[in-house]
Order: structure tokens, then sequence, then C-alpha cells
């Protein structure tokens, strides 16, 4: 492979534009694989007042640009709906340097957790643990029942990193382009991708 590729899920609960601005962060360094589950895209609409008539790679596209001054190669995102099981991410065989879910919803958290790949987001998840590729989710709920936290700590003691939207004030960024950034710059940290989308702590003498 040229370039790195990961494959970004993007699921239908609040939050989506944490993985929006993840999927912005990596078309700067990768190729990107995005699946939007149905319930995603009028979130995505919603949230981030998108225009979606012509398309979503296109209104991406402009949205990047607009809100985050990135362009990108056009063959460097690609997008799938959750429905196409004959995606190349859903097989072992097509290699990628790893996968997120943001935000990752509870039902999604679940089917991971426990084997069930109904829909392309969750058959590239098992490909992705099966063939030992490091896996990053961000839970959006709170507050977490048991049967959330146990499915968590089953993924995460098969090495899946857990990580929560929970924001931080020490980076010295508090609107709300900073906290996403905040947010997006530990998950990008956990697949190992250079950043310096927040500042890091350095102690206080």
């Amino acid at each position: 492979m040229s370039k790195r590729r990961y494959v970004v899920a993007v699921t239908g609960t609040t939050g989506v534009e944490l993985g929006i601005r993840l999927i912005a962060a990596l078309l700067e360094v990768s190729e990107v694989y995005a699946v939007f589950s149905s319930a995603s895209i009028p979130i995505v609409s919603d949230e981030l007042s998108i225009n979606l008539k012509g398309g979503l790679k296109a209104a991406l596209s402009a949205f990047f640009k607009e809100r985050y001054n990135i362009g990108f190669q056009e063959d460097d995102l690609t997008i799938f709906n959750n429905d196409n099981l004959w995606a190349p991410v859903s097989s072992g065989s097509f290699r990628t340097d790893g996968m997120f879910i943001v935000p990752c919803s509870m039902k999604t958290l679940s089917a991971v957790a426990n084997g069930y790949a109904e829909g392309l987001i969750e058959r590239a998840a098992d490909v992705t643990i099966k063939e030992g590729r490091p896996l990053v989710i961000s839970p959006r709920e709170t507050p977490f029942s048991a049967i959330h936290l146990e499915n968590m700590l089953k993924l995460a003691r098969i090495g899946v990193r857990i990580v929560p939207p929970v924001f931080g004030a020490y980076h010295g960024r508090r609107d709300i382009d900073g906290m996403v950034d905040f947010i997006v710059g530990k998950l990008l940290d956990q697949m190992g991708i250079e950043n310096n989308l927040y500042a890091r702590w350095k102690g206080k003498v």
C-alpha cells in the first residue's frame, strides 16, 4: 500500500462531528474508507447543518474545506452504506491499518462485542479484530449501564481501545471546536498517528 488506509464508521448517535472531524484529519495523511449507518445520515445533516442533496461525499468535501480548511484527493475518500457487504472492507484480505468507530452507538457496541456482524460496520470491525488490527471506538452514551460496561470490558480485554468523548480543559481551548479536536487528537493517538490537534500536557514547574 502506498498510503496508510483506515476504516472509519459513523453510527447513529449524537456527536457525529467527532467522526466527521476524524475523517478530515485522517485524509491529510491517509486513505479513508468510511461507512455510515442509515441512522447516522440524518444526524449528520441535522447536527452539522450539511445539505446532502448533492451526495454525502460532495457535501463532506465542501464542509471540510469551509470548516477545517482541508482539501483531499478524490480517490482518498471512499464512502459505503452500511448494507453494502460487498465492500472491500468486509474482507480480511483487504489490508488496512486499523479501524475507528466514532461515535459508537450502544447497539453497534453490543454487536461488535458479541460478534453479530449484520451490517458492514459490524463486519468490518469483526474483520479488524480477527486480523489482529487495531480497533478504536468512542462509545457515545451517558450514563453507562452495566450492560454497556460489560460489552466495553469484553472488547478491552482483547485489545480494543475505548476512548469515550471525555473533554479536557488543560489544552487551553474551551470552545466546542477545541473540545472536538481534543477528542479526535486522543483517538489519533491511540492509533499511533502523529497530530497537533491539541496542546499536550507539559507539567508545571
